[in-house]
């Protein structure tokens, strides 16, 4: 006979048992952290805790509450020693200088990037479509990059309450405080939010035929260094930032230029374009050749498209991103 817990699952080998809930609890501390790299980390450190305790288990919530417990109090933790991942956007007013120097920040622990892959929101695997839908709007890079202005607690519970659908009680459980501090927390954040968070007309809507179109003009006009082609699959009033630099820029026509003067690429060919999915979004790795002729990562774009146009362009230099990606180190 199988002993089960009162839950109703079976007592068998812990990583058996644990394993199908990793991938949400990557998207989970991802939504925390706003790091990729630490979000990994912390959901090692998850596994670990609950592994070592697991002969205490009591079995009073299910394994994924308590998974989902020990994670956000290790998420809490790392947080009291980490400042916030923000976007440029997130610093300062857009930099009206396309042409000007471009000042690196490499102090700054910048927001990353959350490969679809990584959280099943690609679908690949068969995900529910309903599951794939949440993960994707509960990880778009606006979302997550909102969430960053919030304080730890108030985070853990907006996150707990408004995604997980936690009820206030449960959330204050965790917290070790009240519900009425947790309904009010929450309403702090949700205030925070209205002035920071994109509107819900800015939601990342299912690409359509005709998006697809315009992802397929904009990834042609990139490979023939066509920045008039570029520019006119943006809209009018774009979007562009890119981390580890503070400056962004706000405008097709500043955008086109800032293309022109500051990026490497100078001909046809230059660079090459594998695409990708990123926070519920499209997303563009770039490969960039140099004198050898060989495509070697550049940089990976993660794209707001809609009817309009691409209205939002977040693009990471960050070339530790692209192994997590599953992508390759040189382009045949």
């Amino acid at each position: 006979m199988v002993q089960t817990t009162t839950t109703g699952e079976p007592r068998g080998d812990f990583q058996q048992l644990a394993d199908p809930y990793r991938r949400e609890l990557l998207a989970h501390c991802y939504r925390m952290l706003g790091s990729v790299h630490d979000a990994e980390d912390l959901v090692q450190e998850t596994y670990l805790r609950a592994w070592r305790a697991y002969d205490r288990f009591e079995d009073r919530s299910s394994l994924r509450t308590w998974l989902y417990r020990i994670a956000t109090n290790a998420c809490l933790t790392a947080l009291e020693s980490r400042g916030r991942r923000p976007m440029p956007t997130g610093l300062g007013g857009p930099s009206t200088e396309p042409a000007g120097d471009l000042i690196e920040r490499s102090e700054v622990p910048w927001l990353e990037p959350l490969p679809d892959v990584a959280i099943g929101a690609d679908n690949a695997d068969g995900v529910d479509p309903a599951t794939v839908v949440t993960s994707r709007e509960s990880v778009r890079l606006a979302l997550v990059a909102a969430l960053q202005h919030l304080p730890p607690r108030q985070r853990a519970v907006l996150v707990l309450r408004d995604v997980l659908r936690w009820k206030a009680a449960e959330v204050a459980d965790l917290l070790e405080t009240s519900p009425a501090a947790v309904n009010s927390m929450l309403q702090r954040a949700h205030a925070q939010l209205d002035r920071v968070a994109p509107s819900p007309d800015d939601a990342v809507e299912p690409l359509t035929p005709e998006t697809r179109e315009l992802l397929d003009r904009y990834v042609t006009a990139f490979e023939n260094y066509d920045v008039d082609a570029i520019v006119r699959q943006l809209t009018e009033d774009a979007v562009w930032e890119m981390p580890p630099f503070a400056a962004w820029f706000v405008g097709s026509a500043d955008i086109g230029e800032l293309i022109l003067v500051q990026c490497p690429m100078k001909a046809p060919g230059d660079l090459r374009i594998v695409r990708i999915s990123a926070n519920g979004q499209p997303a563009l790795a770039q490969y960039l050749r140099g004198a050898d002729g060989v495509h070697r990562p550049f940089a990976i774009q993660v794209v707001t498209a809609g009817p309009a146009g691409i209205s939002h362009v977040g693009q990471f230099f960050d070339l530790s991103l692209f192994p997590l990606f599953g992508l390759p180190d040189a382009l045949p």
